[in-house]
């Protein structure tokens, strides 16, 4: 009886990659890949010569018999293109067949895009939901939204490039102006963390359009953050003023941790400014 090992693959960085994890891939009798060519070409680069067996959302159910075949006769390796497979790419139903069948099922842990950019992104970590891509129609994307807006911990989703700036905008106008990271192209050449409120990511991605894998980490919900009177921003206004910050930056500080409107803070700002 073999075990289906759930092999995390790099996110970009081949480095990345465990000596327990190339050790899996190559003493498995075969492979599962979400795209066999993308993942021949890691195989080859460690000169790994596994057979390899295309797993992908398109077949996950016509192939559960292969695999569940291939079990009963050695270990198989469950891989996606990159990263953690069966964290919103196929294998949730292999899992379930494998174990309901009586087969082993073993994490081989590694790579994983949301929660490096967790790590990474300067926002609490103690507690966190990950929710996956955002809708794609704005509607429903709204409504998805307004759905985590009072969860008080740290929320992160994934996102393509060409929504990204509505999908912020979207965020924004549902969570109010929280602290947020977008986080893309991790581990690669082009690595962009951008760490601000998600006004300043909207502006910063309207200006500068992305590219590559993108990672959304939003600070969650706290009651307390609109307790905040006009007097409080004010005095938290003043200090920033007289430490040189910008207005505009300020602004965007203030409002992630005070809970208003970034506009309503920044208008606060210019009128001291003018005194």
């Amino acid at each position: 009886m073999g075990t289906l090992y759930l092999v995390a693959t790099p996110i970009g960085n081949l480095e990345d990659i465990s000596a327990r994890a190339l050790r899996v891939l190559a003493e498995a009798r075969l492979v599962a890949a979400e795209d066999t060519r993308h993942t021949q070409n890691l195989l080859s680069h460690f000169n790994i010569r596994t057979r390899l067996l295309s797993y992908h959302e398109h077949n996950k159910i016509t192939r559960l018999d292969s695999v569940l075949s291939e079990l009963a006769q050695g270990d198989v390796a469950l891989v996606s293109d990159a990263g953690t497979p069966a964290l919103n790419d196929p294998g949730y139903e292999l899992v379930k067949a494998a174990l309901q069948a009586g087969y082993p099922v073993s994490p081989v842990p590694g790579p994983s895009a949301p929660v490096a950019a967790l790590v990474a992104s300067g926002l609490p970590t103690d507690a966190f939901v990950y929710l996956g891509y955002l809708p794609r129609r704005a509607a429903e994307r709204r409504a998805f939204i307004s759905e985590a807006a009072q969860l008080p911990y740290t929320l992160i989703f994934l996102e393509t490039p060409h929504r990204l700036v509505e999908a912020l905008a979207d965020l924004l106008a549902g969570l109010a102006d929280r602290p947020a990271a977008v986080a893309r192209e991790l581990t690669k050449l082009h690595e962009e963390i951008f760490r601000g409120s998600l006004s300043a990511a909207q502006q910063h991605f309207q200006a500068n359009p992305p590219r590559g894998e993108i990672t959304l980490v939003v600070g969650g919900y706290h009651a307390q953050a609109t307790a905040w009177t006009e007097m409080d921003v004010k005095e938290a206004a003043r200090r920033g003023l007289a430490d040189g910050q910008a207005p505009s930056r300020l602004a965007a500080s203030l409002a992630a941790d005070c809970g208003w409107n970034r506009r309503a803070v920044y208008q606060i700002i210019l009128q001291m400014s003018e005194k």
